[in-house]
This record gives C-alpha cells, structure tokens and sequence, in this order.
C-alpha cells in the first residue's frame, strides 16, 4: 500500500476510469484530470470514497500549459505526486485519409495527445526527481497500438502522435533513469472504451476483433492491470520500455 498521490489525465472513462479505481485499491490519492464531463469524473470521485479511497476530480485540458499548471498545483496539495498516467487522449473522425485532413485536426491530435502529455510529465519531472529534490516516482505514457499499424484510411494522425509518444517514452526514460523516476508506456490494441465512438465508430473495436490472435477485444481493466503493475516495485528494472497489451496484435 502507498500513501502517495497519483495524477491520471483522461481519467474519468475508460483506461483512465480502469486506472482511477485500481490505483485508489492500491492505496494511492487519485487526481483525475477531465476535459469536459465533470459528471462522470465526479462518478468515478464517489466510486473511490465510497471505498474509503481519496480522489479529486480536476478539470484540464491537457494542451493547454495553464491547465496542467492547475492540475498538479492541485496535486501538490494532496499530498506527495508518486505517479502520473499519461492517458489523455483523442482521436479525429475515423476514415478520414491524410490528404482530407485539416491542418486544425492535425494540430488538436498533436496538442493533446503529444504537448499534453511532454508538458504533465514536465511538471512531474519537477516534482519527482531527486536533482530537484523529490523522492522519485513513475511516468506512464499510454500509446497505442496505431504507431506500430500506422492506421491507414483510419486516422494516421493519431498514430503519428503515438509514435511520437513511444520516442518520447524512450528519450526521457533515459533522461531521469539516474535520478530515481522510471518511464514506461502501454501500447493498448482494440480495447472496448469510448474512444471509437469518438471517432465516429462506436463498433468499431468489436468488427476488428477477428483480426487479433486472441479472437477478441481487450477491456480497459487488463490495460490498468499493466499500468498497475508497470508502477510497482515488480517492475523496478523496467525504464524506456514500450508494453503491448494488444492480444497479440
């Protein structure tokens, strides 16, 4: 158990939620970072004290450098960061091929997905490592399958901005490696969460399932079991490391 505060951006459906509700079992302060729905980051709040847990819900859109600025002052007053899960994320209108794309969808995707989540674990850089004085800490990046598949006539940019999420995980994993914080990433494959719908395709993960080895779709529970785990002390020699949770695809 842990008394340490964990920051989970996206955190109030899916992975994130997933994530939320294993860390607070774990022990740790959660802070859930939203964009908009107040009302299903306030459920997933309720969901841990109703479990004896401690939660807060922050509102933040992560590409913007003020909001990150609140999120993790609001952490600070929780207690002692200990972890932050880079979750937050989304995706442009699915089927949608490069030259269709606007150069407004390209910048959002990138500001959200790639600044969004450099910026977070700037801030938790500053409060972990032991050249600034912290106790040390983890930093995880959610990926995705996509920068390893590309997403051709699906929406290759938001697989770029998960290549570029891989590159980051591997560039400041080696970075902060000496200074107590280890950096990993899970590179999730279809899982049964609502960003599908997002991109305008709310089946989509079921009508893809027959291509993963396994015969199926993953649930946001196994990517929070392997964030979880990723985070402990089993995993104490694990830095710059990509993780599929894909099935095997």
């Amino acid at each position: 158990m842990t008394d340490k505060v964990i920051i989970i951006t996206g955190g109030s459906r899916g992975i994130g939620r997933a994530t939320a509700l294993a860390a607070a079992g774990r022990g740790y302060r959660v802070v859930i970072g939203y964009a908009s729905n107040k009302a299903a980051a306030d459920e997933v709040v309720a969901a841990i004290e109703a479990k004896n847990g401690k939660a807060i819900a922050v509102k933040c859109d992560v590409a913007e450098e003020s909001d990150v600025l609140s999120l993790f002052a609001a952490a600070d007053e929780f207690g002692t960061l200990g972890a932050l899960v880079n979750n937050g994320g989304i995706v442009g209108k699915s089927g949608v091929r490069v030259d269709e794309m606007s150069a407004e969808r390209i910048q959002r995707v990138m500001a959200v997905n790639v600044t969004g989540s450099i910026l977070c674990a700037r801030e938790a850089v500053k409060r972990m490592s032991t050249k600034h004085g912290g106790k040390g800490g983890v930093i995880i990046n959610i990926s995705s399958a996509a920068a390893r598949l590309g997403s051709a006539n699906t929406y290759v940019d938001y697989a770029a901005s998960k290549g570029a999420i891989d590159s980051f995980t591997v560039g400041l994993g080696h970075e902060v490696a000496g200074e107590g914080i280890r950096v990993a990433a899970i590179r999730p494959g279809l899982i049964d969460t609502e960003i599908h719908a997002a991109g305008g395709e709310p089946d989509r993960a079921h009508r893809l399932a027959p291509m993963v080895p396994m015969k199926r779709v993953g649930t946001a529970e196994e990517i929070a079991n392997a964030i979880l785990w990723l985070m402990s002390d089993e995993a104490s020699y694990v830095t710059g490391a990509i993780l599929d949770v894909s099935g095997g695809r």
